[in-house]
């Protein structure tokens, strides 16, 4: 029987009835060909087609590893759960273990976000050493933070350990004191730029589309094209109504298409999205464009060689680490291939011609920038197609679950006690019945008090499900 707690009420969901409980869970135990098996998973879904990146580059798009639960902001979209401020951080042992499970689950050159709650109210030696150990078993680990910590300091020495990105995450759902709009947040998003200047990583942006900033998309657009020398990928997160946060469900003009509308509004081009699939195409859209001179070109304009490209170069293994060696692995795989190479040389060539006056205004500089947008799903309006082509994992002590199946039953794993080296690990302080743990703050316009009764309901039901499931 699927779980009560849990709400299945997707479009699809009655039609797949006896897959539920499977794929609500996490995968236990590693694929012998996690390739395939995606692929058999976007086959039985209908998104497996020629355009498509997963199951062909890579068996998973994103793995989220989460090394606390405690944050500084009080966003108003938050998919954290109500008990997240009294959860503590999982021991550094229990951490590199869910790492070891990642590498058996989907390889080296895997993309792991180190996230949170704030990854960096971890203590700084061991968020050091969490990203070196991800460089060390060959993963690539990127920061997603909201900035408040994340000094040139730390961002130095995070580079240092391995570190191949940071992705920021500003937006009015934070409400910053002192910022009424996106507009006015683009002078911190200058300030977080300047913290990774110099850097061999990668600056990355999150925002949340929601009915407050929606109209503001095309202004947040024109501003990371006239940024595309120091930001190279722009993400924008549409609202969901999961966790604790109190927004509730988006507006239904607000989707993938009229995000995009509104992205290719900023940039000033009819940019093709998606000419490269990423998982479910409901999930998301992508667009890929070369900026010059100010300018924005649609890298991927020429959508039948783009996808040869990405058929014929899918076992190239790419050094993302910085530009120049990202182009290098290119390089060296395409001279490999020499029809590959001819037809490459031909597109190339053809590029040239279009952005020709642009180039010569340019000196020849080139910036590459990606639009994403990601559609979360509702907790309770999960869609059980959606959730076998997941490409975007959180890892959990049992094995990867599906980002918003997780979202949907977070306290399932978070307040489980860890069996480690040192004896059982208790997730909740023997102070957070009394409120200690939980900041001094409000939670989203209701008192701490309130936060806390609701809480302990939601702990004693969280508790009685787990003996269910293991009696």
């Amino acid at each position: 029987m699927p779980d009560p707690s849990i709400h299945y009420e997707g479009h699809r969901a009655g039609e797949r009835t006896g897959v539920e409980p499977s794929l609500f869970r996490p995968q236990r135990t590693p694929s012998r060909d996690p390739l395939g098996d995606l692929r058999g998973r976007l086959e039985r879904t209908g998104q497996w087609h020629p355009s498509q990146l997963a199951g062909r580059r890579w068996p998973v798009a994103c793995v989220s590893l989460e090394v606390t639960q405690r944050c500084n902001l009080d966003c108003t979209l938050c998919y954290l759960s109500e008990s997240s401020e009294a959860v503590r951080d999982f021991p550094l042992e229990e951490v590199f273990r869910r790492i070891d499970i990642i590498v058996t689950h989907f390889g080296p050159g895997t993309d792991v976000q180190v996230s949170g709650g704030e990854p960096t109210l971890r203590a700084r030696d061991e968020l050091i050493a969490i990203v070196e150990r991800l460089t060390r078993e060959g993963l690539r680990a990127s920061l997603l933070t909201n900035g408040i910590k994340a000094t040139r300091e730390l961002l130095v020495d995070l580079a240092a350990a391995g570190l191949t990105d940071v992705v920021f995450h500003v937006d009015t759902t934070q409400q910053r004191a002192g910022y009424a709009n996106e507009t006015e947040l683009n002078a911190l998003r200058d300030e977080y730029i300047g913290r990774a200047r110099g850097l061999p990583i990668s600056v990355f942006f999150n925002t949340t589309v929601h009915a407050g900033n929606f109209d503001e998309v095309p202004m947040l657009a024109a501003y990371f094209v006239a940024r595309a020398d120091r930001v190279a990928f722009a993400s924008f997160q549409l609202q969901a109504d999961t966790g604790r946060g109190v927004l509730g469900a988006r507006a239904d003009a607000i989707d993938n298409d009229t995000v995009f509308d509104r992205l290719r509004e900023g940039a000033k081009l009819p940019l093709k999205s998606n000419v490269l699939a990423v998982g479910h195409r409901e999930c998301n859209r992508s667009a890929v464009m070369l900026v010059i001179d100010g300018k924005v070109h649609d890298a991927f304009a020429d959508s039948a060689f783009i996808r040869r490209f990405m058929r014929e170069t899918a076992d190239l293994r790419i050094d993302r680490g910085t530009r120049w060696r990202a182009f290098r692995s290119l390089l060296a795989g395409v001279v490999a291939r020499p029809r590959l190479a001819l037809a490459t040389m031909r597109w190339l060539a053809a590029t040239i011609w279009a952005a020709k006056r642009d180039l010569i205004a340019a000196r020849g500089r080139v910036d590459k920038l990606t639009f994403f947008t990601h559609n979360f799903m509702d907790a309770r309006q999960l869609d059980v197609d959606r959730v076998d082509a997941c490409v975007f994992m959180a890892i959990t002590q049992d094995g990867p679950l599906s980002m918003c199946a997780y979202n949907a039953q977070r306290d399932r794993y978070l307040l489980r006690p860890l069996e480690t080296s040192e004896g059982t690990w208790q997730p909740l302080a023997a102070s957070a019945e009394a409120g200690r743990t939980f900041p001094i703050k409000w939670l989203k316009g209701r008192s701490r008090e309130a936060a806390l009764r609701e809480r302990h309901g939601r702990r004693v039901r969280a508790g009685d499900e787990v003996e269910r499931e293991t009696a």
